[in-house]
Order: C-alpha cells, then sequence, then structure tokens
C-alpha cells in the first residue's frame, strides 16, 4: 500500500493528525447492470455538492436503515497513519469524525509502546481497525529502478530488519485484536529459479509463521509482481494465513495486469482491497500516473462483481497520492462515487426495497 497523508490541519474541524483513508464499502450485491454507469460523469457531477453530506454525522443513521433491508458484503473504511508524535487518539477520532467506521492503521515509528493507546483509541471511539500495515524500516522508492532494491522483503539489505517489524506488527495485531498484517512484499522474481525468489519465499514463511501463532493473517499487497507470480509464492510459502491486498490500481501502475482478470488468478485469497485509479506506464524508468477514481483505467463495477462473485466479505480502502485539501477533496468524491455504484445494484436487487417501489 503506498501511504496517503490526509493533513486534516488544513481541513474544517481539524484535529491536528495525518491520516491514510482507508476507504471500506457499506452497500450491497452487484448486478452486471452497473456497467452501464459512466463513472466518469457521476464524478464530476456529484463530486463537489455531495462531499459535505459525506462526512454528516446522519451518514451512520441512514447507512444502518439501509443496512436493514439490503446487507452489504463491503464495509467501508479508512486507513489510518500516524507520524512520529502525533495522537493515536486524534488520528482514530478523525476516522470518526470523516464519517467511516473502519480502518487499516500503520506508524512511522513502530514499537510495542503504541499498542495500550491504540487498543485504547479502537474502543473509545467504536472503530474496527481491520489490518495493521508495516513496511519498514528503511526507505522505499516507488520506480522501477530503485523499487527492485528498495520495496518489501526481496532486497536482503533490509530483510531481516523488516521480517523483525512485521513480526511485531503481528505481535501488536494480536494484543489489539486486529485480525491481519499488511505489507508490499516487493518485486518477486518472476523467474522461480531466481536465488532471490527462494529468499522471499522464506521470508514470507517466517512472517506469516509468527502471525499465524497469534491467530493474524499475512495480506500481501499487488503490484510489483505479476498476478501468478504472487499465487506461486504464496501457494510455495504454504501456509494458511497468507492471503492478498488486492489494490486495484497498482496493477496498472506497475504494468503487471489489471485487476478484473487479476481476479481470476488470485480472486480466492483476496481479503482486503484498496481503491484507487490509474494509468499504465509509459515511461519505462516509473510507474504509471495515479489519476482520480473514474478517471483511470480501472473498471470498478466489473471489479466489484468479480469480487460478488468469489463472496468477498471486506474493507474497501481509498488511497489518494495528493496532499492538502485536494487530497482531501478527491477522496470524499470517491468516498461518494463508490457507495453509490454499490448503493444503485443493492436496491435493485432487495426484495423489501422492491416490494416498496423503491426508485432505481
Amino acid at each position: 500500500m503506498n501511504r496517503l497523508d490526509v493533513t486534516l490541519r488544513e481541513a474544517e474541524g481539524s484535529c491536528g493528525v495525518s491520516i491514510i483513508l482507508n476507504s471500506r464499502l457499506e452497500s450491497s450485491t452487484l448486478s452486471s447492470g452497473i456497467n452501464t454507469l459512466d463513472r466518469r460523469t457521476f464524478v464530476q457531477v456529484a463530486g463537489a455538492a455531495c462531499i459535505s453530506n459525506a462526512i454528516r454525522p446522519t451518514f451512520a443513521q441512514s447507512t444502518a436503515n439501509a443496512t436493514a433491508s439490503c446487507a452489504s458484503p463491503f464495509r467501508l473504511g479508512v486507513v489510518v497513519w500516524i507520524a512520529a508524535g502525533e495522537s493515536t487518539d486524534a488520528a482514530i477520532h478523525g476516522v470518526r469524525e470523516l464519517g467511516f467506521s473502519t480502518c487499516q492503521i500503520g506508524f512511522e515509528r513502530l514499537t510495542a509502546s503504541v499498542a495500550a493507546p491504540l487498543k485504547s483509541a479502537l474502543a473509545k471511539y467504536g472503530i474496527e481497525a481491520t489490518a495493521f500495515s508495516e513496511h519498514g524500516p528503511g526507505a522505499r522508492v516507488f520506480d522501477f529502478y530503485r523499487g527492485p532494491e528498495t520495496i518489501g522483503v526481496v532486497p536482503s539489505d533490509t530483510r531481516e530488519a523488516r521480517i523483525n517489524n512485521l513480526r511485531l506488527a503481528a505481535d501488536l495485531a494480536a494484543e489489539c485484536g486486529i485480525p491481519a498484517i499488511h505489507t508490499h512484499c516487493g518485486f518477486i522474481p518472476e523467474n522461480p529459479n531466481d536465488p532471490l525468489y527462494a529468499e522471499s519465499v522464506a521470508a514470507v514463511g517466517k512472517i506469516a509463521s509468527h502471525a499465524k501463532e497469534r491467530g493474524v493473517s499475512f495480506l500481501c499487497e499487488t503490484g510489483e509482481e505479476t498476478p501468478i507470480t504472487l499465487l506461486r509464492m504464496i501457494q510455495d510459502v504454504g501456509m494458511d494465513n497468507v492471503f492478498v491486498n488486492l489494490d486495484v490500481a497498482n496493477l496498472i501502475l506497475y504494468g503487471k495486469g489489471n485487476p478484473v482478470d487479476a481476479m481470476e488468478v488470485l480472486g480466492h485469497l483476496v481479503r482486503g482491497v484498496h481503491a484507487k485509479d490509474g494509468l499504465f506506464p509509459t515511461d519505462p524508468k516509473n510507474l504509471g500516473k495515479e489519476v482520480s477514481i473514474g478517471e483511470g483505467k480501472v473498471d470498478f463495477p466489473a471489479v466489484f462483481e468479480r469480487l460478488l462473485q468469489v463472496k468477498y466479505q471486506g474493507p474497501i480502502t481509498i488511497e489518494r497520492e495528493t496532499r492538502g485539501a485536494e487530497q482531501r477533496a478527491d477522496i470524499l468524491r470517491s468516498k461518494v462515487y463508490l457507495e453509490n455504484l454499490i448503493k444503485k445494484p443493492a436496491a435493485e436487487s432487495c426484495e423489501p426495497c422492491k416490494g416498496k417501489g423503491t426508485q432505481r
């Protein structure tokens, strides 16, 4: 997962923390008819008008009413990234203030001391944490030249330190009642005969084994490798607690595939989804460009159809790599778009709604 800092200091109702919005969807079943939705038009027309509504207190009540009659397999949430010196309580409060009920959580500096305040804040604000994200220590560079040397557990110089940090994340997840840890494994070699491939499999196995002893799953983010390479690695690790966090844009940004086809390979292993949009790379040195949801190559209606086909029940996470007010606006527009994308087929397939003559 690429980090997405949302500076609440710059927004109304500021609580003075930086967070990453991990958006989980609350709604219902999808039908193939949703493919007729014009994603770009919807974003343009609905975005500005609906942003303020996206974070009103009435959101929770209206969602509860809808859920009573149209059970949804998806949950809307937010990923929180807590920088050094920032308040965990304020960060989790920010999740609630923005109208989200779940989160992924990560810390710039991971230590055992984060557990107590995190557990307290989650209980205080009634927030469900779905995964504990950890990617350090050490710098990560997201391009095609330095990325293979800096991302995940593939690079040998940071591998052991990152294994240890992910083990600590599993310990903290278990202590706080968080069911999974999450990371980018890195540029896993396509060639299974490459010595780095076997080393990467062994590294993931060490982390997964430690996590399993604590009842925690290990989610591998998509992006740096092709779907079949990720599947091969998971199968070679051979543990039943290793799953996939499907980043629908990363596959495109890295030129490794597209999320709809990736579901054919990895769908049965998906336990988390990151929602963002992007374009394929055209510069051999750099990733493709991330764009606002609805403006890129991700076919969200088709992705959600595939998720429903595999009976996925979990979070959808919005990511946006801009900053400040622009980032906040983009995320809230994405939230509105994704909510409406799901609510339409929910109403169409809900028998109680049909009986009341619900407008569709």
